[in-house]
């Protein structure tokens, strides 16, 4: 499970960026997580509490947004989702795409009390 150590390395930059900012209450952490990226949100909130724990995020609320895997046909320019459609475009059965999201693993927000 790497995603132990993805959020380890999370809460340290969460704790830098706290620091430097002058935060030092933090009531909510707000991740985006690509659905087509290899970290799996169920494992990420499966771990947040050993990885805040005595830490400045001990307290706080982890949220996770789930960003859809998108593509845009190059044949038809149709946007549509890649794993809804299984790679396929529902417009014209090409499956010549650009991807445009769904990738992402991002600290979208962290709320200070």
């Amino acid at each position: 499970m790497h995603e132990l150590g993805i959020m380890i390395q999370v809460v340290k930059t969460v704790e830098k960026f706290a620091m430097e900012n002058g935060i030092t209450k933090i009531d909510t952490l707000v991740l985006q997580i690509g659905e087509l990226s290899s970290v799996i949100p169920r494992y990420i909130q499966a771990c947040y509490p050993a990885t805040v724990d005595g830490t400045l995020l001990e307290d706080t609320k982890l949220e996770i947004k789930i960003i859809p895997g998108n593509c845009r046909c190059f044949k038809c320019n149709k946007i549509f989702n890649y794993i809804k459609n299984q790679g396929e475009c529902p417009e014209c059965g090409s499956r010549d795409f650009e991807l445009l999201s769904g990738r992402e693993f991002m600290i979208k927000e962290i709320v200070a009390c």
